[in-house]
């Protein structure tokens, strides 16, 4: 994934937090981060040795919220900088789903990078329940470090197209609130057939359909579309991060057993499979994982 040449990006559309106090965490909408609390925990507990709740109640951060927004960015920085690619990136999704979503208006998320812990709509979260969204005030969280644990802990491959996955995940979640999926789903359950699996299939989908349109998406700011045609490697990073974050493959990498009967996101085929229908089509109406029984 590269950013086009000639493009630039203005700052303000993401904003940072640091120092943030508060301990645990009540998330009521989903994404990613999601399947860290109940899958990626006890992964990361039985490598260290660490106590489970520790990870989750790493106590707080003290001190006030120190609040600033990451600046204006030049498409060098964009490709090479996290936060920068951050902030274009949701530019991007922003443009695309302007010009993708029909019958409803998707507005735009707010988005923070923090970093340990912050309060949200949803309550205080930490850094180790990984990139969520909160419906409640229609934020999109994250703290940047998570991408390096999606390689080191998760054995995902890693790169630009594959952070920006996981970033377009969360921005789907927006999607559905919006359109009224997440009222309409029962997110509580659990299972392979579940409303939870099919939300978080259909956030998979709706971050390829933002890949598949983001190459042809022409920034109204610069007159250049903002990404370079994606190469075949550069999707395979993607897929590969998708398959990182699979249920099936954290509960098997946690040296428990594989058990579908539990699963909150789906499996590890399934996230790929979702991500390429949305990638392929490059419509949302693609990804009704809602109407089918063949998830």
């Amino acid at each position: 994934m590269t950013f086009q040449e000639g493009g630039s990006f203005e700052g303000g559309r993401v904003g940072t937090r640091r120092g943030v106090g508060g301990k645990g965490i009540a998330i009521g909408g989903g994404g990613i981060g999601a399947v860290l609390v109940t899958l990626l925990v006890m992964f990361l507990a039985n490598q260290t040795g660490t106590d489970p709740n520790q990870l989750l109640n790493p106590g707080g951060v003290g001190g006030a919220a120190q609040e600033d927004v990451v600046g204006d960015c030049t498409v060098e920085q964009a490709n090479t900088d996290r936060q920068c690619r951050l902030s274009a990136t949701i530019q991007s999704l922003d443009a695309v789903w302007a010009g993708t979503l029909t019958g409803a208006d998707a507005g735009q998320p707010a988005v923070w990078s923090f970093e340990g812990s912050t309060s949200t709509g949803c309550g205080n979260a930490t850094s180790a329940v990984g990139p969520f969204y909160c419906p409640t005030d229609q934020s999109i969280y994250l703290d940047l470090g998570f991408f390096d644990q999606l390689t080191s802990q998760l054995g995902a491959t890693g790169g630009p197209l594959a952070e920006e996955y996981v970033v377009a995940h969360e921005y789907g979640h927006h999607i559905q609130q919006v359109t009224g999926v997440m009222d309409r789903a029962d997110r509580g359950g659990t299972g392979a057939e579940s409303d939870s699996v099919r939300v978080e299939l259909q956030a998979d989908c709706y971050a390829g359909v933002w890949a598949g349109n983001a190459a042809t998406t022409v920034d109204p700011d610069t007159g250049v579309t903002f990404l370079e045609p994606i190469t075949q490697d550069e999707l395979a990073t993607a897929l590969d991060a998708a398959s990182a974050v699979g249920d099936d493959r954290i509960q098997a990498g946690s040296g428990g057993g594989v058990n579908p009967e539990t699963w909150t996101h789906g499996s590890s085929a399934q996230r790929q499979k979702w991500f390429m229908v949305g990638y392929d089509a490059k419509k949302a109406a693609a990804c009704d994982t809602f109407g089918t029984d063949d998830l």
